[in-house]
Order: structure tokens, then C-alpha cells, then sequence
């Protein structure tokens, strides 16, 4: 807790503040991403609450057989059907989510054939499967947020302590790092993934897996030159002349110059993970079929050009998610500049 009301902490809190644009995108972004985060309480078709016979049931937590509500069937409840509805209604309520639709869930009393044009039961219309847009909308932006996330992280982490390795140290460790980075980068990632893809049915995990492995050398050069510069300044030769040790050197006097322009470069590694997993779901090499795709929706809008409301809201979708965190990691790159002062 100390760290956090440290002076240091209070001027990048301020410096983050000053710009107002990455400020405010920040929060437009918590907003949306707080929305879908919880996507199955927002958007589902199963009721958040059903309340029969005096009892409680929470079918998005659980899944409760037919039989529960009087019906003949051992097997799930389709809260959807006329059928279970009435006897539920009949002896109790049910409590909807505000979109009434997962990202699977078909709807089967179009009035247009698919895909269907907007609606009031369908705000975002319809895709050439019958499935809510607006539901596959909210799920693609859950997990295409996340995936960029935890695929910067994680190559953020390997990058920049492969680079301070490599940078501080220098030498011969330098020089067969280097070559293996450049041999190492240079490999085709596309056609890679497509023969992973021909091998296996790639998930959520195996995709960012294989892109983790080619992605982590993004950073390893912007922070390799900021090490090799600062490794022979006075402080650092100072600190180790006192006895400090290599990782406290570099944990605490090296990193902080090295961190803005690894920042400057972290949203390109960002907004580059989104736009890969979109690319390769848009080409067919991405999750699974019938997954929440960005992707695949844009696909849908190119095959089915009389309904453009699916490539629209593919396009609003993604260019509003990368806009706001490019503003954002704008806005903590001026946070972590040691020559911005805000007073």
C-alpha cells in the first residue's frame, strides 16, 4: 500500500489524468468491458431467476431437467419453448436478461428469412444463421479483449526480461540472443498456425499459445537498446560499485527508463493480438466454428452484402475497442515518461 501513495505513484497517477483523452477512454472502456464481462447474465437464453412453486431457480448458474417444472422430458429445460414457458408461468415467474439471446442461440420465428434486419426482439438483426447479433457482439468483444490482454501480458513479460537480460549483460550472451531472435522472427506465424489448424481444432488457448511463442520478441529490441544505454551510466555504475546486486540494478534503476518505450510500443502488440485472432476467425483458421467471433462476423457482412448491419456492427465494434485502448496505453505511457511533470 506504501508503493501506491508513493510520490512516484502520485506524479504518474497525475501525469495519467492530464491526458484527458486516455483518461476518459479509460473509462468508456471499464464501462463496456464491465458490460461483458458478465455476458451470460447479459445476454442469454436461459432466465437469471425462476421462481415455481415458492422455490427459487438460478438456470444461468444451473441447469435444471424439464421434470423440475412439470414438464415430460429428463433432459434440459428450453426456457424458450411455449410449452415450458406456459407452466412455469402458470405457477410462478421468470426474470430475463436484457437480450434474451446467447451467442448461440437460434431464433426461430423470424418473420424475415435469415439473416433478418433489425428488430425490436433483434436490435443488431439477425446473421444468415438465425443467431442475435447484438448477443455475438457482446461475446466477441469479451473474448477478443481478453485475449489481446493476457497475449500482451504475457509476451510484455518474456520480451522485456529477454531484452534487460540481453542489454545489460551484453557480450556473447548479446550476440547468439540477437542471431536467435532474428532466425526466430523471421519463421512464417501464418502458415504455422494453418498447419496447427490442419492438425488440430484450435481453441481459445491453443491459438494464443502459438501466437504467445512468435509474439514475445516484439519488445526484446526497444528494451535491449534502452539497457545497453543506460548500462554505463553513472548511477548504475555507482549502485554496483556500492555492492547492489545485477536483478536490483535492473529491477529498480535500469527498467524505469526502459519502461516508456516499451510502453510506446505496447499497444501496437495489443491492438496487433485483436486484429490477428478477427484476421485468422475472418479466413477460418481461428476458434472454433459457432464461436463469439469479430472475426466471423465480418466474414458473415462480406458474404451476405444486402445485410449490412452485420459488417457494421463488426467494424463500430472493433474500431471502437482499438481506438479506446490506444488512447488509454497513450495516456500510461505519459504516466511512466520521467520528463512529464504535472503540477
Amino acid at each position: 500500500m506504501a508503493f501506491l501513495f508513493s510520490p512516484m505513484s502520485k506524479r504518474r497517477l497525475r501525469n495519467f489524468k492530464a491526458n484527458r483523452r486516455g483518461y476518459i477512454s479509460l473509462w468508456i472502456f471499464l464501462v463496456l468491458f464491465i458490460i461483458s464481462a458478465p455476458a451470460e447474465f447479459i445476454a442469454n437464453d436461459k432466465p437469471l431467476i425462476v421462481k415455481f412453486d415458492g422455490e427459487l431457480y438460478f438456470p444461468v448458474v444451473t441447469s435444471y431437467a424439464e421434470t423440475e417444472f412439470g414438464g415430460e422430458f429428463e433432459t434440459e429445460a428450453d426456457y424458450r419453448d411455449p410449452f415450458v414457458k406456459d407452466l412455469i408461468t402458470e405457477r410462478g415467474w421468470m426474470l430475463w436478461p436484457i437480450v434474451e439471446y446467447d451467442y448461440q442461440t437460434i431464433n426461430y420465428d423470424l418473420k424475415t428469412p435469415a439473416p433478418s434486419p433489425p428488430t425490436l426482439s433483434n436490435p443488431l438483426g439477425t446473421d444468415d444463421q438465425g443467431r442475435d447479433v447484438l448477443a455475438r457482439a457482446i461475446y466477441g468483444f469479451r473474448i477478443s479483449v481478453l485475449f489481446g490482454l493476457i497475449l500482451t501480458i504475457a509476451s510484455s513479460v518474456v520480451g522485456i526480461a529477454a531484452g534487460a537480460v540481453q542489454g545489460y549483460f551484453g557480450g556473447l550472451l548479446d550476440l547468439f540472443f540477437q542471431r536467435f531472435i532474428e532466425i526466430w522472427s523471421g519463421l512464417p506465424t501464418l502458415f504455422i498456425l494453418i498447419i496447427v489448424a490442419s492438425i488440430i481444432v484450435p481453441n481459445f488457448w491453443t491459438l494464443l499459445a502459438v501466437l504467445f511463442i512468435f509474439s514475445w520478441t516484439s519488445l526484446v529490441g526497444v528494451v535491449r537498446a534502452e539497457f545497453l544505454r543506460v548500462r554505463n551510466f553513472e548511477y548504475i555504475r555507482a549502485a554496483r560499485a556500492l555492492g547492489v546486486n545485477d536483478r536490483t540494478i535492473m529491477w529498480r534503476h535500469a527498467l524505469p527508463n526502459a519502461m516508456v518505450s516499451a510502453l510506446t510500443f505496447m499497444p501496437f502488440i495489443l491492438t496487433g493480438s485483436i486484429t490477428t485472432l478477427t484476421a485468422l476467425d475472418f479466413l477460418g483458421y481461428g476458434l472454433p466454428p459457432g464461436s463469439a467471433s469479430l472475426g466471423e462476423l465480418l466474414q458473415q457482412g462480406k458474404a451476405n452484402l444486402h445485410a449490412p448491419w452485420l459488417g457494421f456492427t463488426g467494424f463500430v465494434v472493433i474500431a471502437v475497442m482499438l481506438s479506446l485502448l490506444i488512447f488509454v496505453f497513450e495516456a500510461v505511457r505519459d504516466a511512466f515518461d520521467p520528463r512529464k511533470l504535472v503540477a
